[in-house]
């Protein structure tokens, strides 16, 4: 039965899910890609070639058990299917919805490989965990047995939730800290609506409440609670703070007003959204609204911010990159997204200087060439002689990437220890600092990534603490005697 359900990648060709038409997706937040019927989920599902050696699963950060949740979705066997999804796993249907699987999963799928089409692993996915939402099959953790240790998590974004709800499953006492008003990190502020849904984390958070964990909302260490009192309270703590401190572009004419970070313009945009009254996106200044736009960056965050720009009624949106297409960073799918929605991407393109009277209006660019591959091997951009152009643009984005904040001075701790590049510094053996019972995970440790990466990185952590806890226990009763 098996047989016959799978391997039919020859006779049955991909279908993703329908995507929304262009002009009414252009027009609003919500997301963008339908959902599959039962018939077309598990048609689908039965293209898997069932790998002996699962690429897709090695690829995976999380290393989800791939071929098998794809067989028993094909079978019809849902349940199951999510049983074994979520066993890896805090939220596949975050991951289902804004994986880049183009460099994933999907674009190792063997099947891929050979042109026939990679299996929509993705698509698959989401519609694995949103169907298990639907039939009530996602119950809060029940612990086995309680235990009395607590553990304090800083940082609600999805590294730290996903070591909240491992930490939880062992029956620990875990409360996360965040200096934001709402649960989810750059789930919540970064990501827009149109590629993850508001309701979907939020009913993630309300989930995790009634497994337990404890949120302490607009909590900020070394203002609210100093960080020694916060290794005081709790057995273990962990630094889940994610890197937030957007990376500044030294050109003249950069300090003058209307060119701003990202993460400022997704927030307000996102807040908004949310209900929120946020003065600058109110007054126009975080608006795209009738404006030329200029996106500067390559990355997935400056996909967001061109795609959000353009729902907001931008006049023009330019997104500018020193690199061709195949060499950027961001999804592929991203840019196929943008360019449907009216996005103009001027590749080889780096930006030398804005020009303005104190309020910006152009932004001046270097058109580059490829030259040979730097030690990364990407090939480095270079200058092309007197090849230099001018943007409009009454708003200009930098979407640079992120570093981390200075944590030790923020939080006057001057022994936590960070690497060169501000990073936290941990035993990676251990997921422990120098200082005991500190633990680390996520972006701060390995800097901007993915959230499938922050994920695995929490649940490792998670993994990680409570054999501390454990080991520290037993060496206890042997002190005492």
């Amino acid at each position: 039965m098996t047989t016959k359900r799978m391997l039919q990648f020859v006779d049955r060709q991909q279908a993703t899910p329908d995507k929304r038409d262009v002009e009414q997706r252009r027009a609003d937040f919500g997301e963008i890609y339908d959902g599959y019927s039962d018939t077309g989920a598990a048609d689908q599902a039965g293209r898997c070639s069932q790998c002996g050696v699962p690429f897709c699963q090695v690829h995976c950060p999380l290393h989800n058990n791939i071929p098998d949740w794809l067989m028993l979705t094909a079978e019809g066997r849902l349940e199951e299917a999510y049983e074994v999804s979520s066993a890896t796993n805090t939220f596949p249907e975050v991951c289902g919805r804004i994986c880049p699987q183009d460099r994933l999963c999907e674009g190792n799928c063997v099947i891929e490989q050979s042109g026939h089409g990679t299996v929509t692993i993705g698509a698959i996915e989401k519609y694995i965990t949103d169907t298990a939402w639907e039939k009530g099959w996602v119950q809060p953790v029940k612990p086995l047995r309680e235990r009395a240790e607590s553990v304090g998590v800083i940082g609600a974004g999805p590294g730290g939730l996903a070591a909240a709800e491992q930490l939880r499953r062992k029956g620990y006492q875990v409360t996360v800290y965040d200096r934001y008003d709402r649960v989810g990190g750059l789930l919540i502020y970064g990501i827009p609506n149109f590629k993850l849904d508001k309701d979907i984390v939020l009913r993630r958070t309300e989930w995790l409440i009634q497994s337990g964990v404890t949120f302490k909302t607009n909590v900020e260490i070394g203002r609210d609670i100093s960080f020694a009192d916060l290794r005081a309270q709790h057995d273990a703590v962990l630094i889940a703070t994610g890197v937030y401190k957007a990376r500044d572009l030294k050109a003249p004419g950069v300090g003058q007003e209307n060119i701003v970070p990202a993460m400022d313009f997704l927030t307000a945009s996102n807040r908004a959204g949310l209900g929120d009254t946020v003065p600058q996106f109110e007054d126009g200044t975080l608006h795209a609204e009738g404006k030329n736009i200029v996106v500067i960056g390559g990355g997935d965050t400056a996909m967001d911010c061109v795609r959000t720009a353009v729902r907001q009624g931008a006049k023009s949106v330019k997104c500018l990159y020193r690199r061709d297409r195949a060499n950027m960073p961001g999804s592929q799918r991203e840019v196929a997204n943008a360019e449907e929605e009216g996005v103009e991407f001027v590749w080889l393109s780096q930006p030398e200087g804005f020009t303005g009277d104190g309020k910006v209006e152009g932004v001046k660019a270097q058109r580059m060439r490829l030259g040979q591959p730097d030690a990364t091997g990407r090939r480095t951009p270079q200058p092309v002689d007197g090849a230099m152009e001018t943007h409009d643009a009454d708003l200009a984005i930098l979407a640079l990437g992120f570093d981390p904040e200075d944590l030790p001075v923020l939080w006057g701790e001057a022994d936590l220890p960070v690497t060169r590049w501000g990073t936290i510094k941990i035993d990676h053996k251990t997921k422990m600092t120098a200082m005991d019972g500190v633990f680390a995970a996520g972006d701060i440790v390995r800097g901007a990534s993915l959230v499938v990466w922050a994920i695995r990185d929490g649940r490792d952590a998670a993994a990680a603490i409570h054999d501390y806890i454990r080991a520290r226990a037993a060496i206890a009763p042997a002190a005492a005697e």
